[in-house]
C-alpha cells in the first residue's frame, strides 16, 4: 500500500502545481491575483476528483469523503468568486503587488499561488489518504461521527457567510459590527465551520496508522485560521474600521462558539 499512497500523493501534488500555475497565468492576464481565494475552494474539488479516480478505496468511505469535500469546496469557491466579482480586487493583494521586490508576477507565483497550492495539498491529506485503503468495509461509528461533524461545520460556515452577506447588504449597517445569529456566539463562525469540516473528514479518513498522518491537514488548517491568514489579519483591520469591535472582541469567543461573556 505504500506504493499506492505515494502514487496518489505525487499525482495530486502534480495536479495542484499545474492548477496553481494556470491560475497564476490568468492573474497576469487580468492584472489581479486576488481571485486565488476562490481557486482555493475549487482546488479541493479537483484534488478529490483526481484522487477518487486514481484509487480503489472502500466505496462507502470514498463516497462520503468525496461528496463532503466537493460540496464544501464548490460552495466556498462559488461564494468567494461571487464576492470577488462583486467587490473587485482585494486590497491585500494589490498592496502585495505594489510592494513586491523585483518582478511582481514572480513574487505572486511563489508567495501566493505556489504557497497556497502547497498548503492546499497538505490540508487535503484526509482526502488523499482516506481514499486509498479498501478496508475496513462499510461505514464505521467513527466515520458517522466524522460525517456529522463535517455537516455541522458546513452549516456553520454556510449560515455564517449568508448572515454576513445579508448584514452588509443593509446600508443602515455600514460601519457597524454583526453581533446576531451565529456571530453572537463566535466572531468567526465561518472559520470555525471550515476547521470543523476538516476535522470531521479526518475522522472519516483515518482507518489505520498510515492514514493517521491525515491529522496534519486539519491541524494546519486550524493553525492558519487562528494564527496567520485568518483571525489575526482580519481583526487588525476590523478593529480600526468598525466602531465597537473592541468591545465585541471582549465578550465574544474568537473561534469556539459559546455564550457571550457578561461585562
Amino acid at each position: 500500500m505504500t506504493r499506492e499512497i505515494l502514487a496518489t500523493l505525487s499525482l495530486c501534488a502534480t495536479v495542484v502545481f499545474v492548477y496553481m500555475v494556470a491560475l497564476w497565468t490568468l492573474s497576469i492576464r487580468i492584472g489581479d491575483p486576488s481571485f486565488v481565494d476562490a481557486g482555493w475552494g475549487f482546488g479541493f474539488v479537483l484534488i478529490a476528483t483526481v484522487a477518487f479516480g486514481s484509487t480503489d478505496g472502500d466505496p462507502a468511505r470514498s463516497a462520503a469523503l468525496v461528496a463532503i469535500c466537493c460540496v464544501w469546496g464548490t460552495r466556498l469557491g462559488s461564494y468567494l468568486l461571487w464576492r470577488w466579482r462583486k467587490q473587485g480586487p482585494d486590497r491585500r493583494y494589490q498592496a502585495m503587488l505594489r510592494s513586491a521586490p523585483g518582478n511582481p508576477h514572480m513574487f505572486t507565483l511563489k508567495r501566493v499561488f505556489l504557497l497556497q497550492g502547497a498548503l492546499m495539498w497538505v490540508v487535503s491529506l484526509p482526502i488523499q489518504l482516506g481514499l486509498v485503503y479498501p478496508e475496513p468495509r462499510g461505514v464505521t461509528t467513527q466515520a458517522i461521527i466524522g460525517m456529522v461533524l463535517a455537516v455541522i461545520g458546513f452549516g456553520f460556515e454556510s449560515i455564517g457567510d449568508a448572515q454576513l452577506v445579508r448584514f452588509k447588504a443593509d446600508p443602515n449597517n455600514d460601519g457597524l459590527v454583526l453581533q446576531s445569529g451565529l456571530w453572537r456566539y463566535t466572531r468567526h463562525p465561518n472559520y470555525f465551520g471550515d476547521a470543523l469540516v476538516w476535522w470531521g473528514l479526518t475522522l472519516v479518513a483515518v482507518v489505520n496508522i498510515p492514514t493517521a498522518f491525515a491529522v496534519v491537514g486539519p491541524i494546519l488548517m486550524t493553525t492558519l485560521l487562528l494564527r496567520y491568514s485568518g483571525v489575526p489579519i482580519l481583526e487588525r483591520g476590523l478593529t480600526r474600521r468598525r466602531a465597537g469591535y473592541s468591545e465585541y472582541v471582549e465578550r465574544t469567543s474568537a473561534f469556539m462558539p459559546r455564550p457571550p461573556r457578561r461585562r
